[in-house]
């Protein structure tokens, strides 16, 4: 028995998130079925990340086991032949058998993007939040800014988490703007469940002139999800990269 490492991108639009689901189409069961095709047997993955409904992935990381003895780095293009346009495995090795994609992370890269213009474009419109109203990115970077640091993320946590410990460490945060897109990009040690959008929600509510860049410190320090902004809809977070 060996253990195949994947490098897997999808788009996440029309899909009930990555982590398997009754009667709903899902990342995991898309790929378990055509590797299981691939390799003859059953094939049941992990994941680095469970990402939810309509977000997509650049970088996720999937582990399987397998008595098969095509070659890891062939796996990537024969599953291509077995899998929707939506779904790529772009890059396969042979790793220890302990590995686990989840537990073995040390960080996690994600991406938001929002198009912020008047109208909204038919090319992106899957891939980013649209944003009539200006955005003011240097309050943004203000607010963003006191986020960076090992801290109680408890406030940016969505309800229906099982995870006792809601301390995380945000390495990077990082604002740009580029014509009409605003590209956020979130690093950390680990995220909690839906971590990221809150985030983004309530650094638009600064963008938006609704909150002070002060006020997102003070979110932080009483750790009330209440307090915080509204979760930022699904398309425009991708998961980048995922560390180890």
């Amino acid at each position: 028995m060996r253990q195949v490492r994947l490098l897997v991108q999808y788009d996440g639009t029309d899909y009930a998130g990555f982590q398997s689901q009754p009667d709903r189409p899902t990342v995991q069961q898309t790929l378990e079925q055509a590797l299981s095709r691939l390799v003859g047997e059953q094939v049941s993955i992990r994941a680095a990340s469970r990402t939810d409904a309509g977000v997509h992935a650049l970088g996720q990381v999937v582990a399987f086991t397998t008595e098969s003895p095509i070659p890891a780095e062939r796996v990537p293009r024969a599953s291509n032949d077995l899998l929707p346009r939506a779904v790529s495995c772009v890059a396969g090795e042979d790793c220890d058998p302990a590995f686990h994609p989840r537990y073995d992370a040390r960080g996690k890269l994600y991406s938001y993007r929002i198009l912020n213009r008047e109208t909204p474009s038919p090319f992106i419109g899957r891939y980013a939040w649209h944003l009539s109203r200006a955005l003011d990115v240097e309050a943004m970077r203000e607010g963003g800014s006191h986020l960076l640091g090992r801290h109680d993320f408890a406030a940016f946590c969505a309800s229906g988490s099982a995870v006792r410990d809601t301390v995380r460490e945000v390495s990077r945060l990082e604002i740009s703007s580029d014509a009409d897109v605003v590209d956020i990009r979130v690093e950390g040690d680990g995220f909690l469940y839906m971590m990221v959008r809150i985030v983004i929600g309530t650094l638009v509510e600064v963008g938006l002139g609704r909150m002070a860049p002060g006020r997102v410190a003070e979110i932080l320090a009483g750790c009330d999800r209440d307090q915080a902004g509204p979760t930022a809809p699904p398309q425009g977070l991708c998961l980048v990269r995922v560390q180890y």
